[in-house]
């Protein structure tokens, strides 16, 4: 282990790491940093909350202050891709911390907000954009940023990326990048796919891990309350009243689900809000801010938000619903416990997501500890009806030579001719 100032990063950005009380990094960042200076590529995994915004920012920002010149209009030097609004944005202000007393600039895309705000603020080119990939494609087509000198690409949080289908955004991105460049891939898992997209996306990696893909932070205690669907409201009543004013978030799997949850708990005296997708960013933004400094304690949100809350004081992760991705379970209690703190998170299992927790421990290689309840059987939930293929349900059978079996094309009856 070494402390920051080992590293020989640029003047500025000691003095940042300074103000912020920063001296020792993070294991991630103890592997990641010193290769990603070199200028390899980096294909990083660790757990949430372990400090990989740094791993790659550091090293990048050193890179950027070493290369001197303003961007051109319309031009970005490097690029971050993010999955979520609420990524993008925390990058974004751990980025602009540590540029504070640099000429470098930071700019974000994301949808939800004016484009013609962000078309105006990159007329003038930035150094780095963070950008979610739906709106960057949107002004890549209105020509309002051009990408042909981007030297550094980041993707954080690829894994989600993948699970949301960016993959198709990044097909689309990447031949638009400047070549050569050095390329960072970030994940907290590692599905069959992420070997796939660094083969295609990375020269020659250099893989950095720090804990098995799946595995949950060490300081995060995990309990499990088999309950009922009916028994889930009155359950997370009394959880959440055992520590009334401690930060808790709680995961929804719906937007609906989530609003109704909410709208209960505030109707009961808690002090709660919400997130998910149905809330512009506007109000997703003031929600996350007034969680984090503790106007409201109580925060319910979808997987919208499993990644872009960076809140070190939440003590409590409670899985009201469970995710039907095994991990996304991961993701979701990785928003505690985060810099070095401790956590809880809890999980609900009713009988309908029976299979949905052997999944989740089946990715962690581990059982969950059961806090209350015994397991119940599983209860098949009915899926909807699938629509027959068209082409089949248009389906004619043929005879052996090829032509319409008789009885199944519809007689036509003979012209009559006009009367002479």
């Amino acid at each position: 282990m070494f402390d920051f100032d080992m590293l020989g990063l640029a003047p500025a950005l000691n003095d940042a790491l300074k103000n912020a009380k920063l001296t020792q990094p993070t294991p991630i960042q103890n592997k990641a940093i010193p290769l990603a200076l070199e200028g390899h590529d980096i294909l990083g995994l660790a757990q949430t909350g372990t400090g990989k915004t740094l791993a790659f920012g550091l090293p990048l920002i050193d890179h950027l202050l070493a290369q001197p010149g303003k961007p051109a209009p319309k031009m970005a030097k490097s690029l971050i891709l993010a999955p979520t609004r609420e990524l993008v944005n925390q990058i974004a202000d751990s980025l602009r911390n540590l540029t504070k007393n640099t000429k470098l600039r930071v700019a974000t895309v994301v949808g939800g907000q004016s484009i013609n705000k962000q078309i105006m603020f990159l007329s003038r080119g930035t150094d780095i954009l963070v950008a979610t990939p739906g709106r960057l494609i949107d002004l890549m087509d209105r020509r309002a940023v051009d990408m042909s000198s981007v030297k550094h690409l980041v993707l954080d949080e690829a894994d989600q990326m993948l699970d949301m289908g960016f993959i198709h955004a990044l097909r689309r991105i990447a031949p638009e990048l400047g070549t050569p460049r050095q390329t960072m891939l970030f994940s907290a898992t590692m599905p069959k796919q992420m070997e796939e997209l660094s083969r295609a996306y990375l020269n020659n990696p250099q893989r950095v891990q720090v804990s098995p893909p799946g595995k949950a932070a060490d300081k995060i205690t995990q309990s499990l309350h088999f309950v009922s669907k009916p028994g889930k409201p009155i359950k997370l009543r009394e959880i959440l009243s055992q520590d009334k004013d401690a930060l808790t978030l709680v995961f929804s799997r719906t937007k609906h689900g989530a609003e109704k949850l909410m709208k209960g708990l505030v109707a009961d005296g808690f002090n709660a809000a919400s997130i998910h997708g149905n809330k512009s960013q506007g109000q997703r933004d003031r929600a996350i801010k007034a969680f984090r400094s503790g106007e409201i304690n109580i925060l319910v949100a979808t997987d919208v938000a499993a990644r872009g809350i960076d809140i070190p004081g939440v003590a409590y992760v409670i899985n009201y619903d469970l995710p039907e991705v095994p991990d996304n379970y991961v993701h979701r209690i990785g928003r505690t416990a985060r810099a070095g703190r401790e956590g809880e998170a809890i999980a609900f299992c009713s009988g309908e997501e029976v299979e949905l927790l052997r999944q989740i421990q089946k990715l962690m290689k581990a059982d969950i500890p059961v806090a209350s309840g015994t397991m119940p059987e599983y209860i098949e939930t009915k899926k909807p009806a699938q629509r027959q293929n068209s082409r089949r349900r248009n389906f004619k059978p043929k005879a052996a030579n090829g032509s319409p079996k008789p009885g199944n094309t519809k007689r036509r009856r003979p012209k009559r001719r006009p009367a002479a």
